[in-house]
């Protein structure tokens, strides 16, 4: 495949990472406030499978992706794996990846929750808790993803 070609997914592959983690925080934060305030459990149970399952469809294949095509760019370009500006990058994206693998197990662990209950008000602090860290974890991996973005197009350190 050509360099113009590896790259274009490599980008079409950061816009759909970027877009589905923006669109899954979107829709299960106010799905899960509406819920709250509604007592909706099913709205609730659907909005935390429908979260899960975005997941599972887009970004984690976006994530494997993004570190393939990321690796034969550099290599076509003959960037040093070594360099300050790689280091940063890869740095950020293992972060960010320790971001969101929590989250990945506190979205199934809520999903499974929310199943079990017969209303929302049987859900409990540990669920609550959950659902804050679930938004905590998402603020920093959202600015490691955009400090990725800004070092993709800026190339501010060595790069050779």
């Amino acid at each position: 495949m050509s360099y113009a070609l590896w790259k274009l997914a490599h980008i079409v592959s950061a816009s759909i990472l970027f877009g589905t983690g923006l669109g899954i925080a979107f829709y299960c934060w106010f799905g899960y406030r509406a819920a709250m305030r509604s007592g909706e459990i099913a709205a609730l149970r659907a909005t935390l499978r429908l979260t899960v399952i975005a997941d599972a469809a887009f970004t984690a294949p976006a994530v494997l992706f993004q570190a393939a095509s990321g690796a034969v760019l550099m290599h076509r370009l003959g960037f040093s794996f070594a360099s300050p500006w790689s280091k940063a990058v890869w740095a950020l994206f293992i972060f960010t990846g320790a971001c969101w693998l929590p989250v990945v197990w506190l979205q199934l662990r809520q999903w499974r929750e929310a199943n079990d209950a017969v209303s929302t008000a049987d859900l409990g602090r540990t669920f609550h808790r959950r659902f804050r860290l679930w938004f905590a974890l998402g603020v920093p991996a959202f600015a490691a993803v955009l400090a990725i973005f800004w070092l993709m197009v800026a190339r501010p350190l060595a790069v050779g």
